[in-house]
């Protein structure tokens, strides 16, 4: 009598070869990080003691901010944003004259950097770090004294002004990296890295990252277990070709949904979990949309092919049409 013998189907591309190229390849290292938040902290202390020493200077607070602030960003990034609170007595509207006034107001601050260092932007101002290759985005935040910190933040890309809370943001983000410690992090840098190649291949492509955070933290707060990177990569470019990015996403952490606009003409419609009003989306077009979907839909098909290819090689290119020729498996 023979006994009936079972084998499971291993897949060519494991959960460690994708956690192997995301620290290789993808996550910023903790040490630099470590380092450059260490050296933005520097800067903030040095500004708030120059702010205390001239407390009629317009500038009240500051924050670190982006995907450093998050824990998500990427090792190809050197820009590293810091938000600068300002009660500024001229008009709320970002533009030259205003970049040119924080500019001062640094320089005074950090007298021991040439001017050269401190470079005003359209809508910002950039502060360089040659020798550790680093470049400071100080993003302006109109203030008026909110006890949440909640600000007119200007986009240092269009200029536009959006009505948000910094810490908030950060809150945010914090409690769904609390819920799955280290997993939802690396998930959204594995997105954000798939983003990233979409974009070097189409100067058309648009995706922004905060888009994804949000895309990210709407899946995880429906039951989506990020511990698994494939699944989880899979769940959410399924997301945005069953969904065509034409379902509106909110959370409610700081509003109900009743505060939220009616009908909006908006192609796509993600709001800021801290702003109900705010659309982050609202200046994205159908082109826009459709080139997400079309770009989900072939990485969807990509890792489909891959957990069932024959071989190693076979999965390993069908990863690549994800994350890019330097992935190895």
């Amino acid at each position: 009598m023979s006994r009936a013998t079972t084998s499971l189907i291993v897949p060519p591309i494991l959960q460690a070869d994708i956690k192997t190229f995301g620290e290789d390849k993808v996550n910023l290292p903790s040490d630099t990080a470590k380092e450059r938040r260490a050296k933005v902290n520097d800067l903030r202390d040095r500004l708030a003691k120059w702010m205390k020493d001239h407390p009629d200077c317009g500038l009240a607070k500051s924050y670190l901010s982006g995907s450093l602030a998050k824990g998500t960003a990427l090792r190809t990034s050197s820009d590293v944003d810091v938000a600068l609170y300002i009660t500024y007595d001229g008009e709320r509207k970002a533009n030259r004259k205003l970049s040119n006034w924080i500019a001062d107001r640094l320089r005074k601050a950090y007298p021991q950097m040439s001017a050269e260092q401190i470079e005003p932007q359209e809508f910002s101002v950039k502060i360089r770090f040659k020798e550790a290759g680093v470049e400071v985005d100080i993003v302006p935040v109109f203030y008026e004294g909110d006890p949440q910190d909640k600000g007119w933040l200007v986009s240092k890309k269009t200029g536009r002004l959006m009505l948000t809370s910094i810490p908030m943001h950060l809150a945010f983000t914090r409690r769904r990296k609390d819920a799955q410690p280290q997993h939802f992090a690396q998930v959204v840098r594995l997105i954000k890295w798939w983003a990233a190649e979409q974009k070097a291949k189409d100067t058309n492509f648009r995706f922004k990252s905060f888009m994804i955070e949000l895309i990210c933290a709407h899946l995880a707060d429906n039951g989506q277990d990020f511990s698994d990177y494939r699944k989880s990569m899979e769940a959410f470019f399924n997301y945005i070709v069953s969904t065509g990015l034409k379902q509106r996403i909110a959370f409610k952490d700081y509003y109900a949904a009743t505060e939220l606009p009616g009908t909006l003409p908006d192609v796509v419609q993600i709001f800021d979990p801290v702003n109900a009003k705010n659309n982050v989306a609202s200046q994205y077009t159908e082109n826009n949309r459709k080139l997400i979907v079309e770009a989900a839909q072939d990485a969807l098909d990509a890792l489909n092919e891959a957990h069932t290819a024959n071989t190693k090689g076979h999965a390993v290119e069908m990863w690549r049409v994800v994350l890019g020729s330097s992935f190895r498996g």
